[in-house]
């Protein structure tokens, strides 16, 4: 299985980097976590205008119809810039969510404007994902209860160690959906939305890895640039391996998506703990090269770290997609 990304690929990672280098994220993330979502707002219409909200949407919604690689390859580069606001929700779970379920009514309904970028969407999944991200700012907000999909109303909020996520916790409002379709949609939602939150974390792993490599290079103690010393040079490289085997795990889930393979959900599960954990091996190693000053909330390096430490347990702890795992290598004996 091939999993070199292709000359466009490429290109569409290229230039996603080159608009969001041009941003300044993580002073639009600070904004977004004071509740100032302006400049937020705006970039994510540019991440639209890119294409990126219309990737898993279909062509008869407004979409592109992707491949679920592409998918992987833009969150990796809204994970690296730590760009702020339900887009997992929104490019990736609804859009997944709402083609599986039996007619395309809810499909129709909303899409479009998810798909255009002129709408955000966000969703509650039941026990896996029991909570909705930045509901308050979105014009899509939907939640499953049981066989039911509805139209979700936003309650009580609550913080994550990352200030960027707001949590709101919904209750059933107008039933759009209901049946067996509901879970089997459900599901796939579910893995659509684990394969862009690993892909952000690998995404982050790799800043959180650059920022520090940058970092020993200039550093100076003892007479000697930090980034000679052999034990920094080693936890550097442990992160970068991590984050290098956990890119092909990507890629796979993602194809066994789109081919929808009896092992999807596995598949995506291994990635999901193979990208949290090497982006934690990297945002320690992170935290031991720059000291003291790691720790400090005004140093950008800190808006990747809580990033991190928030996208490690949604959509499911490691232990849950551990499990996952587990029980299906146990049946496939």
């Amino acid at each position: 299985m091939k999993f070199a990304l292709s000359s466009e690929q490429k290109d569409f990672a290229a230039s996603l980097r080159d608009l969001l280098s041009g941003a300044k994220t993580t002073s639009v993330a600070r904004a977004w976590a004071e509740g100032d979502t302006a400049d937020g707002r705006k970039l994510l219409t540019q991440l639209a205008d890119a294409g990126v909200t219309a990737l898993a949407v279909d062509e008869e919604f407004g979409g592109i119809g992707a491949h679920p690689v592409d998918l992987v390859v833009a969150f990796a580069e809204i994970g690296r810039a730590a760009v702020p606001g339900p887009l997992v929700e929104t490019a990736a779970a609804i859009p997944a969510l709402l083609q599986a379920l039996d007619n395309n009514d809810a499909a129709q309904r909303f899409l479009p404007g998810l798909a255009e970028g002129t709408s955000l969407g966000t969703v509650a999944l039941g026990d896996w994902l029991p909570r909705a991200l930045d509901a308050a700012q979105s014009d899509v907000v939907l939640i499953v209860d049981g066989d039911r999909l509805a139209v979700g109303e936003v309650g009580a909020q609550f913080d994550s160690v990352d200030a960027t996520r707001k949590l709101n916790e919904l209750t059933v409002g107008e039933v759009i959906a209901e049946g067996a379709s509901v879970a089997s949609a459900t599901a796939r939602a579910l893995d659509a939305g684990n394969l862009a939150v690993a892909a952000q974390l690998l995404g982050a792993g790799r800043a959180v890895l650059d920022i520090s490599t940058e970092y020993v290079g200039g550093r100076v103690q003892f007479g000697k640039k930090i980034g000679s010393f052999q034990a920094v040079k080693h936890h550097l490289a442990n992160a970068m391996i991590g984050l290098e085997m956990a890119s092909p795990l990507l890629h796979g889930a993602a194809i066994a998506i789109a081919e929808d393979l009896p092992t999807a959900s596995r598949d995506v599960s291994a990635a999901k703990v193979a990208a949290a954990d090497a982006a934690e091996r990297a945002a320690r190693s992170a935290l031991q090269v720059h000291g003291a000053i790691g720790y400090t909330a005004e140093y950008d390096l800190s808006v990747w770290l809580t990033k991190i430490r928030a996208l490690r347990s949604a959509w499911g702890t490691t232990s849950q997609h551990r499990a996952r795992v587990a029980e299906s290598l146990r049946s496939a004996r």
